[in-house]
């Protein structure tokens, strides 16, 4: 099999960086006219309504790459023949579990919009989010942990992706915070993706690393667009399946410690989760209610500016995601 062009890498990094960057401004002025916005009010630090743009931002810089990338290979509009022959065999042999995946991430994009626009009640929430994991799962894109049990293969990969989206909704508290988070954890899975040979895995990490690069700057540090509860269930849903997806293990990598590569890169938002969860449930609190127990709120409370809160947990995150690399 050939080898698949670098060059094709960059394209789709930049494709969707593009394409967020460019559909942003009218996401936006959509969400104006439907008053799909963030008002001020308790535990919020702007004093305007912001617009909750950046998930259709976010998913629109993948689609958009994506689709013109499917198109060319079905028309062989590619000028790297060995582009066509690795992408076509790839989509062959995971095409129908690529298709699910696509169709989950458009599924989490619908509850988080829902819920941005209704507030949904935590139970809906919850079994929307349930569905998504499933159909995921039943699509073949399952954690096994060397243990085989289809059972146990698809509730550990149903409760992985509800850990990961719950997560980064916990995490999108601050300018920044979840959309950075999403870029550093899809930029060090799409490297070790590309190290290993795994094309489709790589240009999917590099398709979420763009889309939320190109979001960024409207992010932080200041805010003309939040992700809103949209964007925080598609990072997660996303950083959920990229790592679910790598052959971190195999015949090449034999070491069984390898499996753990996904939680030095998303050491961030799943000990944040840890802490706030028990937190909460030793004051007697329920666990979905949001409070200002947060890391990125403690480093402000200790004097940072939420600028430099942010930075800091950035740069936090990758210095704990850099041994996932030696693994």
């Amino acid at each position: 099999m050939p080898k698949f062009p670098f060059n094709l890498y960059l394209l789709a990094l930049v494709g969707a960086a593009l394409s967020s960057a460019l559909t942003l401004p009218l996401w936006r002025a959509w969400c104006r006219r439907i008053r799909l916005v963030d008002d001020p009010g308790h535990r919020k630090i702007h004093q305007a309504p912001v617009p909750l743009a950046g998930g259709m931002a976010v998913f629109a810089g993948m689609m958009i790459p994506l689709l013109c990338g499917a198109a060319a290979v079905a028309f062989n509009l590619l000028n790297f023949h060995s582009a066509t022959l690795v992408l076509g065999h790839g989509l062959e042999r995971r095409g129908a579990e690529l298709l699910a995946i696509m169709l989950g991430a458009l599924g989490m994009v619908a509850l988080g919009w829902l819920d941005d626009l209704r507030e949904l009640p935590p139970a809906w929430k919850f079994t929307g989010q349930f569905l998504v994991a499933l159909l995921v799962a039943a699509s073949g894109a399952r954690i096994t942990l060397f243990v085989h049990s289809i059972v146990f293969s698809y509730a550990l990969t149903i409760l992985w992706i509800l850990t990961l989206v719950n997560a980064c909704n916990f995490m999108d508290n601050m300018n920044g915070l979840c959309a950075g988070l999403g870029v550093i954890a899809a930029w060090f899975f799409g490297v070790i993706a590309a190290v290993d040979g795994q094309y489709l895995v790589t240009s999917m990490a590099l398709l979420a690393c763009g889309a939320l690069l190109g979001f960024l700057p409207f992010n932080f540090p200041r805010a003309t667009a939040f992700l809103g509860d949209t964007g925080s269930h598609l990072v997660g849903y996303l950083l959920a399946v990229l790592a679910i997806l790598p052959h971190f293990y195999s015949t090449a990598n034999p070491d069984k410690f390898a499996v753990l590569t996904p939680l030095f890169i998303l050491a961030v938002p799943l000990g944040d989760l840890v802490w706030v969860v028990i937190l909460r449930w030793r004051l007697g609190k329920p666990f979905y209610i949001g409070d200002t127990n947060h890391l990125s709120h403690r480093l402000v409370r200790r004097g940072m500016t939420p600028t430099r809160a942010v930075l800091v947990i950035w740069l936090l995150a990758v210095l704990l995601a850099l041994p996932a690399l030696l693994l």
